[in-house]
């Protein structure tokens, strides 16, 4: 079992975000022209086995090219845009969800960062990030005399 250091001010600005977003939503009118649904926020998993980390980020609509991974200082940052069609179209509705993300996740020191897998597929990100030597358990043998 890894622990991370919990920041409770970065799950609290999170909630402040999602809040702000969805108010912003449900305030708009239909025929409110100037309304916008402004950044989004992809939602992530990660799990953990004896070997990696492994992170599954849905970033739907996203372009390959416009999605960037970086670890830093034991921090997975995933950051993108999701741009809007540029066609010339009258516009009745927008409802979905367009502009840049950031989403940072502190990880633990000992991952081999040289080795991080990443593919990209029908909008799902997936990282394998594989642990270091140090950080993945080790079984103890019990004799008994």
């Amino acid at each position: 079992m890894n622990l991370s250091i919990w920041d409770p001010f970065r799950e609290m600005e999170e909630l402040l975000d999602r809040y702000s977003r969805s108010s912003r939503k449900s305030l708009a009118k239909s025929d409110d022209k100037t309304f916008e649904v402004g950044d989004w926020m992809p939602v992530v998993d990660i799990d953990e086995t004896d070997d990696a980390f492994l992170v599954k980020a849905e970033l739907p609509g996203v372009k390959k090219n416009d999605v960037n991974v970086n670890i830093e200082n034991g921090v997975l940052t995933i950051r993108g845009e999701k741009k809007t069609e540029t066609e010339d179209k009258k516009r009745h509705r927008v409802e979905c969800a367009y502009g840049s993300f950031v989403r940072s996740f502190s990880l633990p020191q000992a991952i081999k960062a040289e080795k991080v897998e990443a593919e990209y597929k029908n909008g799902i990100l997936n990282l394998t990030i594989p642990k270091s030597e140090e950080a993945k358990p080790k079984q103890i043998e019990v004799k008994v005399k």
